[in-house]
């Protein structure tokens, strides 16, 4: 076998002949200019570009066709490719079952895909930046990066904006979506149908939601930011068997020139999805702190911290459900109750909604009488008589004050049963 060898071109050679005669494991180094063309790479080559190579696909198709495994494409700028989403016109497109794929600091510009990999295993793709085109309409834009029926893929560092979605994913397993940044576009991440993935330290700004979750399972969703979403900072539709934990929401408001009845920004949707941990989340500034809908069941609700929403939660269930586990709630900006002993543990069990606010949300024509005198004497009457209070969410541990880390939660857990273990216990009426 021939030992692979480095060749530089320039504009001036013929870039789609290169590729064809090149061997495996050749180099090709781009000097700087404009390469004009739809291109193929058959073998398993590196493709890379010194400053100022750009790769113009002139309107049509892919910039670049991957037909090969162990590929690397890095240091490119790569323009103008098809704006087709039928034809899923890409800036870097695989479709052939390709492993061991190297996709590194690439600047992507263009009307379609930037990225589509499809049937491809154990490959990276890293630290790219990719644009789309905003004089067209979000739902004619293609998406950032797409992963269809991949394995084993770490899209690590990448910044998208101005495509329809930043990162979406479907009928994936075992990924890691890690450290992206995604702004000004509909989803930050959009999963669909996948099982096994970690989404992890993304951040994402000024969407319509965040992260929209669906139909997936055994996910690990941790250490995510999200800010200046219109609908949802997090939209969890259909998920089961996950954790959610660590995140940050901020900021999840819609525009009054988008108000609807029923339309309100949620920090956190979750909508038919059982049997998943949600803890360590700060939702701050969210017209609802999280709603949960349509037999959204067996989910442990503890070490969350909700700050500064008008609704904390809307749940509307016909059984009681409780937000603690082994003696640990959550931190409410808006709980008046006392911690007689200490422990940073409320004395007063918390409960967010009250038999009105169902009303209210069952009948929202009702807004314009909450100052009404029937309501006020309704809400006190509840608060005398609380075996009158329709069954909903309570919080029988509250937090006093605000966890910042899993490592706090674990603190406070351990000065609770400590306190316990060499303290008399007084029985606590309000519990």
């Amino acid at each position: 076998m021939l030992a692979a060898k480095t060749y530089q071109l320039s504009p001036a050679d013929n870039l789609q002949q290169h590729l064809d005669n090149s061997k495996q494991g050749d180099t090709l180094v781009l000097t700087k200019g404009r390469y004009l063309g739809n291109f193929v790479i058959n073998h398993a080559i590196i493709l890379s570009g010194l400053p100022g190579a750009i790769i113009d696909a002139g309107g049509k198709g892919h910039a670049l066709e991957l037909k090969a495994g162990n590929i690397t494409i890095e240091n490119l700028n790569i323009i103008n490719w098809g704006h087709d989403l039928t034809e899923q016109s890409s800036g870097i497109y695989a479709n052939v079952n390709s492993v061991n794929l190297l996709i590194q600091n690439n600047i992507l510009q263009g009307d379609g895909f930037g990225m589509w990999l499809n049937k491809a295993s154990d490959f990276k793709v890293l630290n790219n930046k990719i644009s789309g085109n905003l004089k067209l309409r979000s739902a004619d834009r293609g998406n950032g990066i797409q992963l269809s029926s991949v394995k084993n893929a770490h899209v690590f560092g990448n910044e998208t904006y101005h495509v329809r979605d930043g990162i979406y994913v479907i009928n994936s397993q075992n990924n890691i979506i890690e450290s992206n940044t995604m702004h000004d576009l509909r989803y930050g991440i959009h999963y669909m149908y996948s099982y096994d993935n970690s989404v992890l330290n993304n951040t994402a700004y000024n969407t319509r939601a965040g992260y929209a979750l669906m139909s997936s399972r055994r996910l690990t969703i941790s250490g995510n930011k999200t800010t200046d979403s219109e609908d949802y900072g997090f939209l969890l539709n259909f998920i089961t068997q996950s954790t959610f934990k660590n995140n940050y929401v901020k900021n999840v408001w819609t525009k009054p020139e988008n108000k609807v009845l029923g339309r309100d920004g949620k920090g956190l949707f979750v909508y038919n999805s059982g049997y998943n941990t949600i803890t360590g989340n700060i939702i701050d500034t969210a017209e609802i702190g999280i709603h949960l809908t349509a037999g959204s069941e067996k989910t442990k609700v503890y070490g969350n911290s909700f700050i500064n929403n008008p609704i904390q939660v809307k749940y509307v269930v016909n059984r009681k459900e409780e937000w603690s586990h082994e003696g640990l709630g959550n931190y409410w900006s808006n709980y008046l109750g006392w911690d007689m002993n200490s422990d940073n543990i409320g004395d007063v069990v918390f409960e967010p909604n009250d038999g009105i606010d169902k009303l209210v949300w069952q009948y929202p024509e009702m807004k314009m009488l909450m100052d009404s005198p029937a309501v006020i004497i309704l809400r006190w009457i509840q608060r005398q008589f609380p075996i009158l209070k329709p069954p909903g969410v309570k919080d029988s541990f509250p937090l006093m004050r605000q966890p910042n880390t899993e490592r706090e939660f674990k603190t406070v857990l351990a000065e609770q049963f400590t306190t316990l273990s060499t303290e008399p216990v007084l029985a606590n009426v309000s519990h």
